[in-house]
């Protein structure tokens, strides 16, 4: 006797489905965004930061040019703490300031000082509007 159950057709199982994963494709969008906001975080910080050094920068000069020249030796202590940091902006400032804290030890270190020279003035004044700003 032959099987007859090879003739007979199995309606009760399903064909096997194609289950499409996405896991992969929500990763890498997650990824792209979290870079993508990342960047942007750390570009407005990069701004913020960039504007502080800016305004510090605006602020002491503001300090270097508005100096009472009326106590000369507070005078020279400000012109050479405020002057040294644009110093090191390039070579010229720096020769710049080197000749005018030169011309400025003597109002330092003195008991009693006259009133800063004529000559003088003119190199701080000279100095300020070298500073870019």
């Amino acid at each position: 006797m032959k099987s007859t159950s090879v003739d007979i057709p199995v309606h009760d199982i399903a064909p096997a489905l194609e289950i499409h994963e996405y896991s992969i494709v929500w990763f890498l969008i997650l990824t792209a965004c979290l870079l993508a906001v990342s960047f942007i975080f750390f570009k407005k910080m990069r701004l913020r930061e960039n504007s502080k050094e800016a305004d510090a920068r605006q602020q002491r000069y503001n300090r270097l040019i508005h100096i009472d020249m009326t106590d000369p030796k507070k005078a020279a202590y400000t012109i050479c703490k405020e002057g040294s940091f644009f110093a090191r902006d390039n070579e010229q400032m720096q020769s710049a300031y080197k000749t005018l804290f030169e011309r400025l030890e003597p109002y330092k270190y003195a008991s009693k000082v006259e009133l800063i020279d004529e000559e003088c003035l003119a190199l701080y004044k000279a100095y300020c509007q070298m500073i870019i700003v």
